[in-house]
Parts: structure tokens; sequence; C-alpha cells
């Protein structure tokens, strides 16, 4: 058996970043940006009012001060002209700056009759203008790679990016095996289970920005693993569930090693998910997870998420781990990394008291995997335990 580091490494080694497409910024949400844009004006383009209120040249107010408003300035449109030390422009939030002012008096401070107003005392210091490139210059650089949010939408907007260069979404191959399998919805003979763990790793590769391809079910005949892995050798990696052990059943080995699997690593020390194997067959990765459903999704997170991110440009590196007090006393842990379903809450994280790899119930009350190294040593409540955020 191999480390998790190793298993990590040698898994990285099977992908690479794939190749960018230009998208509308309408369709950019969630993608990795894979070029850095350069913003192609300042913002604001202008000195722009803050508040609703009145525009003037600012040595000449004080309080007391009477000017005399002879237009409008709004959003969208500007007043025309240069006022003079005793005029004022009406202006509304957003709206440019007349030529000549530079500082706008909150409507709360004037009094008003007719057109004229008299600035009131006390007097807010203002000045209540955002300065033109306030935000950001032309020329500024957003840079690649990054996975875009609603915000960064929005500052792309603004820096009138209309296109964005996006890494190409993985095709990921999803394929479940074994004769007890039905698919929720179907009706289970009395020794079938439901195929829950390809509908939770399709989740999983969605969210991380991947497009997931749910192949169908598998059946514990050579000829039925050949049929399908044929299917999935057009995609960028091949997930399969199960079938990846040593038991007279378990044939996917065998069949993708028959097609030309060139295996990278089979086993790794860790808990859940022991018989866990890798390769490359055809142009395309493979990931071969345990069936246990707590086990593929464990190792979905630790093992597939970083590849997707590896695919997607962000870097090769495992899932961040941080760091949090333990709420309870944990014994001494067994020879392999045990990857505990856990909460983390109120500061202190708690390990669920029943670890079972084949509790979904338990995972998803988890927000956290709490990280035990090989055979570490007993645990009192208060010591600092390594976790991976769900």
């Amino acid at each position: 058996m191999i480390s998790v580091e190793t298993a990590l490494a040698h898994l990285f080694e099977l992908v690479a970043p794939l190749p960018s497409e230009t998208v509308p910024l309408t369709e950019a949400d969630g993608r990795v940006l894979a070029a850095s844009v350069t913003a192609g004006r300042d913002q604001p383009p202008f000195a722009a009012s803050a508040m609703d209120g009145y525009a003037v040249r600012g040595a000449h107010a004080q309080p007391g001060a009477k000017f005399t408003v002879i237009g409008e300035a709004a959003a969208g449109h500007r007043f025309q002209g240069a006022p003079g030390a005793s005029e004022a422009v009406r202006i509304f939030t957003g709206a440019p700056l007349p030529e000549g002012c530079d500082r706008v008096i909150i409507q709360e401070d004037v009094s008003r009759k007719g057109d004229v107003i008299t600035l009131n005392a006390p007097l807010d210091a203002g000045p209540y203008v955002r300065p033109s490139g306030g935000d950001f210059t032309q020329g500024t650089v957003f840079p690649a790679p990054r996975r875009l949010g609603p915000h960064d939408i929005a500052l792309l907007a603004a820096m009138n990016a209309g296109t964005v260069e996006v890494t190409r979404r993985p095709s990921v191959a999803i394929l479940a095996t074994g004769d007890e399998l039905v698919m929720p919805g179907e009706t289970p003979g009395p020794d079938q289970i439901i195929a829950s763990n390809s509908l939770g790793l399709a989740a999983m590769v969605r969210a991380e920005g991947g497009e997931a391809r749910l192949l169908p079910i598998a059946r514990d005949t050579e000829s039925s693993l050949r049929a399908a892995l044929d299917l999935a050798q057009s995609a960028d990696l091949i997930v399969t569930i199960g079938g990846a052990s040593v038991g007279d059943h378990d044939l996917v080995g065998k069949v993708a090693g028959d097609m030309g699997l060139n295996r990278a690593f089979y086993k790794v020390a860790m808990r859940p998910g022991k018989p866990l194997m890798a390769g490359r067959i055809g142009g395309a990765g493979l990931l071969g997870l345990p069936g246990n459903p707590v086990s593929a999704m464990v190792c979905g997170h630790v093992f597939l998420r970083p590849m997707l991110c590896a695919m997607l440009g962000l870097g090769a590196a495992p899932a961040p781990r941080l760091s949090a007090p333990l709420a309870c006393d944990l014994p001494q842990n067994g020879p392999r990394e045990h990857y505990m379903r856990a909460v983390l809450s109120g500061g202190t994280i708690r390990p669920a008291p029943r670890q079972d790899s084949a509790l979904l119930s338990v995972l998803a009350e988890a927000n956290c995997l709490m990280i035990r190294p090989a055979g570490e040593s007993p645990k009192a409540a208060g010591a600092q335990m390594d976790y991976i955020l769900l």
C-alpha cells in the first residue's frame, strides 16, 4: 500500500490542464479563467457624485453661503457647462460632476427657496465625490487562473469584458459496476441496492466545474465491463465505482488491463478507501474507487476533486487542510490514515461516533473530514486536529 500523498502524486501525473475556450461573460459564472483580463477603461470613467445634493466649487462652500441653481445632472446625463463660484447644479447619485466642481453638498445640508440654496450649519465635510478611476484604472489586470464567482463576474463586466477565456470543462465518465445495483427510481430485486455513489460523484464533478457522464451500470461480466469502458474512453477522466478489489467478482482491474490500462498504483493506506486503483487507458486517466458508498465519496473529496482542479488549471495540490481543537478524547488510531466524518461547530471538531463506510447518513450530517495520521497516539480533547471541509 502507498500513502495518500504518494497516491496524489501519481494521480496528478495522469492529468494535465485542459485547453481553453472563449465564452460570453454571461456564461462564465463558475468557470475557471484561463487568461488574464485587462480593463479597457477607468471605473468610474469620470468623477461622479456619491450622493443626491448640489455640485459646487468646494472653495466657496461655507455655512451660510448662497448659490444659484443653474441646472441639473443625473446618472447618464451630465450638465453641460462650468458653474461659476456662486452657482450650483442639482445632482443625483452616479451623475458626472460638472466641469470645475469638486464637492457635493448633500441635500440635507441645504435650504432651498426657488433657484437659490443656502448652506446650513453645521456643514458636512463631504466631499461625496467618487474620483475617476477610484475603483480601477484602464490597464488594471484581473489575473488568471481563478474560479469565477458572482463578484468576479460583476468586476469583469465593469471592465467591459464581453467575453472571457476559460478552461474547458473536464469530461468525466462515471461507471458504477455490480449485479447488485439499480438506478434510483427503479424497483430493486430482493438482493439489490440503489446505485447512490454514481449520482453523488456526478454532483461532485459538476460542483467542481466538470461535466459528468453517467454511464449504464456495468454488470459483473467481462463483456459488460468492456462495453462500458469502450463508451467511456472519449472522456478526459474515467471514474469506476466498485469492482477494483480482489474478489472473484471484482473484474475492473483485469478488464481494464486487457484493454491496455497502464496501472499507476493499487491500494492506498487510508480509511475508508483502501482498494483504490489508478492509471491511464487510451487517452483518458482512470480512477477506480471502492464500492462502499462512504469510501467512494471520501475518495472523491481526497482524490477526484484535486484531480479536477489540476485539469482546470488551478494547480496540482491536495485539498486544503485547516485545523481546530478536538471536542472529545480519542483512542489511538490504526495503521492507516483515517478520514473521519466529523462536525465542526462552535470552534471545535467532533468525529461521528459511527464511522462504518456504508453509512451515508453519517456523511450527510458531516461538514468536514477530520484526518488522523497512521498510528497516531491517543488524543485528548483540545488537541489540534487537521480537517478538510466538505
